[in-house]
């Protein structure tokens, strides 16, 4: 049995809804308080499950973990206790294998587990280990294992031969405490890897150049832990700017910072869509028959986020019109096309292209989320629906929306958790 959505679609939504803490943002955070020894406060930290198994892992190195607050947390770093981050916990999540920066920083040798995560293309940790060597690392590799000898590292200079977000970020918490000045050159620029630089700032670190090409890090013998608060999810801002073009009624979205999506909002301004700021609340202004047709293709910060691609296919699918959308950051990110042509929209695949041919209605079906933001695509798909969708899977949403069904029932959504089984 796998927990699942049951949506009654065509509901109206009205009233408001607050983002949450990034999810993108408090794992790469979270892990760097194995960087210094102290104790950390981290606040606007979402309740997910990647958050839940990353502390576990976290507990299991030897650092404590304390609820304080809702969304806030104390961690005490005593020193970690081990140098293995085992396979059983690491596996879960993708994000996991970030602890390995900390860990070569810190110990002499670490083991680190290839990581899991969702199923939506290869995402090799090639990156991370080339960028290791140039600092002096050792690296090594057995039974799903990386094994990395630190005992004399330098910073260097390091040429990523893509902009990866976990790259860039295992390397940025390592070469805080690693002498000498380390450059990481074409660095991710995503405002999440800018948060963590500006937590690693807050401790003492010397960084230039977060969001930038060109990230310098002045290595320091010490660091200082802090108190500190998660940047709002950019993401789940996104996802509930499509679900307002597109549901019925009105609501505001609290603490929005879409203006950090890349080109998000400015491709739905092309289309005809307005935006409107009452201090912290953005309101969406759309007629989803007066929008226009557009040609978008996914790319590293600032181009169209890939993560919000799911979600813009399904608008599309409603818009007049031929659209297409080239996905240039994952191979297989279209798994969700399948289950929208399910409900009845007309997009067909070729290679990494999907075309798009608007249609007037979807109808609820059985559908199931492939990976986490192809299930947010279809919490939508199914709200706005014509009868009952039952979406299954919805682990994958539970790992990067916090309370997403109890803040849509707020809203008047008839959305509600059942039981499915497999």
């Amino acid at each position: 049995m796998v927990d699942g959505f049951v949506i009654t679609g065509g509901k109206e939504l009205n009233g408001e809804i607050k983002v949450s803490g990034a999810k993108n943002a408090a794992l790469p955070i979270i892990i760097a308080c194995l960087i210094e020894k102290g104790k950390y406060t981290l606040k606007n930290v979402p309740n997910l499950s990647d958050i839940r198994v990353l502390f576990t892992l976290l507990e299991d190195l030897g650092l404590k973990v304390n609820k304080i607050e809702d969304e806030a947390y104390e961690i005490i770093n005593d020193g970690i206790k081990k140098n293995k981050a085992e396979y059983d916990i690491v596996k879960k999540m993708r994000a996991s294998f970030l602890v390995m920066g900390p860990m070569i920083a810190n110990l002499d040798e670490a083991i680190v587990s290839l990581p899991g995560g969702c199923s939506i293309g290869s995402r090799p940790v090639d990156l991370h280990l080339l960028g290791f060597e140039k600092l002096g690392v050792q690296i090594s590799q057995s039974q799903g294992y990386i094994y990395a000898k630190s005992s004399d590292l330098k910073g260097n200079d390091i040429n990523l031969s893509f902009p990866s977000v976990g790259a860039t970020q295992n390397l940025l918490i390592a070469s805080t405490k690693i002498k000498g000045t380390t450059r990481i050159i074409n660095a991710a620029k995503e405002p999440e890897v800018v948060d963590l630089g500006k937590f690693l700032i807050k401790m003492g670190a010397k960084i230039k150049g977060l969001g930038t090409d060109i990230i310098e890090i002045e290595g320091v013998s010490k660091l200082n832990p802090c108190e500190y608060s998660v940047m709002p999810d950019r993401i789940e801002s996104g996802t509930y700017v499509i679900a307002s073009i597109l549901a019925k009624g009105k609501f505001s979205i609290v603490d929005s910072n879409i203006e950090e999506l890349g080109n998000f909002k400015e491709t739905l301004e092309f289309m005809g869509v307005k935006f409107e700021y009452d201090k912290n609340r953005l309101n969406v202004i759309a007629d989803i028959e007066k929008l226009k047709p557009v040609d978008i293709k996914t790319m590293p910060h600032p181009g169209f986020p890939t993560d919000m691609q799911a979600q813009m296919t399904l608008l599309l699918s409603l818009v007049k019109g031929k659209s297409s959308i080239e996905e240039t950051v994952f191979e297989n990110r279209f798994m969700h096309v399948q289950e929208l042509n399910r409900m009845g929209a007309n997009i067909s695949i070729k290679h990494s292209h999907a075309e798009i041919n608007g249609v007037s209605f979807l109808d609820g079906a059985e559908v199931m989320a492939s990976d986490l933001r192809a299930g947010a695509c279809l919490v939508i798909a199914g709200l706005i629906a014509k009868g009952e969708t039952r979406l299954s899977r919805v682990y994958h949403i539970d790992r990067g929306y916090d309370k997403l069904e109890e803040k849509l029932i707020k809203l008047g959504a008839n959305i509600k958790r059942e039981k499915f089984e497999v």
